[in-house]
């Protein structure tokens, strides 16, 4: 089987890592790299060893599939034209700057046959991977995802910027419709929000509270879930996860934890239940690499994609809906 080529377009943070992460992948010809800073993206091209593409059309030609890591306002012309040319594309997050735009694209790409995945890589750090292990039907979430501030992302807002990662994970954890939203937010040092925190409940009971912020002297991004019988304290950061579960006495321990131990009984309902620590081991793994292979695997063997379009675009409606309250 020919290996699949791959062309990353857009040479910033993000699309330097890819660059460099595609270069090392089994399976794929990574056939180069094309950026309107032609300066830098000469530079990466050289120490990468690989081509630099002098036009979007030329890079869109040599390839089977393509990265998107441009800024957010250019995702919906350059993905488009993508699609056009029957490639398959894995976009940054978000997919686009607005919901009709994400909705265009899915209705163009499905015409096509094409492949769409976007870029939401908490669903591939560790510590999430870490709890496929577990049943997850959270009751309660609650996200803090700070950094500090960096000039490079203040075309969009935090919302757009940081948050939308933790809306996707809860939207894709909770597996239920939105019901309502209420939102605050400041804007500090950019003319969009810098700061915001959000309540959502869902048709199904749960709750979530997500506070995001660019301006925070320390960096942060820890999620907390809570469920009937269990909690769950994740550290993206890290990684690491905690796990606090009642256990029944004819219950197993998790056999893929690096450590358990019994905090204590609790003597209730119908039989007694042990209260148990355990620490999952985290995979070795980045993030960035396995949404990759992901991609490529979904392609190859015909696959729904890693993160598809929709979930991105329904992420998208929930942020607008968030700054549009905040507006």
């Amino acid at each position: 089987m020919n290996k699949l080529k791959i062309a990353v377009i857009g040479t910033g943070h993000l699309g330097s890592i890819h660059a460099k992460l595609w270069k090392n992948q089994q399976n794929v010809e990574f056939v180069g790299i094309y950026d309107i800073d032609t300066e830098r993206s000469m530079k990466i091209a050289s120490d990468l060893n690989c081509s630099y593409f002098e036009s979007l059309d030329v890079a869109i030609s040599a390839s089977d599939a393509i990265t998107i890591a441009v800024p957010t306002s250019l995702h919906f012309d350059i993905s488009m034209k993508c699609i056009n040319a029957n490639k398959h594309c894995f976009i940054e997050k978000p997919i686009t700057s607005t919901y009709e735009e994400a909705s265009k694209l899915i209705i163009t790409a499905n015409e096509k046959g094409v492949l769409l995945s976007v870029g939401h890589v908490e669903r591939f750090n560790p510590a999430i991977v870490a709890l496929e292990q577990y049943s997850i039907k959270p009751l309660f979430i609650e996200s803090h995802r700070l950094s500090q501030f960096k000039p490079r992302a203040i075309d969009v807002s935090v919302i757009h910027a940081l948050m939308i990662h933790d809306i996707d994970l809860v939207l894709w954890l909770v597996k239920s419709k939105v019901t309502s939203i209420d939102a605050n937010g400041v804007s500090v040092l950019t003319d969009t929000t810098d700061i915001a925190n959000v309540r959502l409940k869902f048709e199904n009971g749960a709750v979530a509270n997500l506070t995001a912020s660019r301006i925070s002297a320390n960096a942060m991004r820890k999620m907390r879930i809570f469920q009937q019988d269990a909690y769950f304290s994740i550290d993206f950061g890290k990684p690491n996860v905690d796990v606090f579960r009642l256990i029944a006495d004819d219950e197993e321990l998790n056999q893929n934890s690096i450590h358990a131990s019994q905090l204590g009984i609790l003597d209730a309902g119908i039989k007694n239940k042990n209260i148990y620590f355990e620490k999952p081991e985290m995979p070795q793994s980045n993030a960035i690499a396995e949404e990759q292979r992901a991609f490529v695997d979904s392609i190859v063997n015909n696959l729904a994609a890693p993160v598809t379009a929709a979930d991105a675009a329904e992420a998208l409606r929930i942020v607008e809906i968030i700054s549009d309250q905040i507006k």
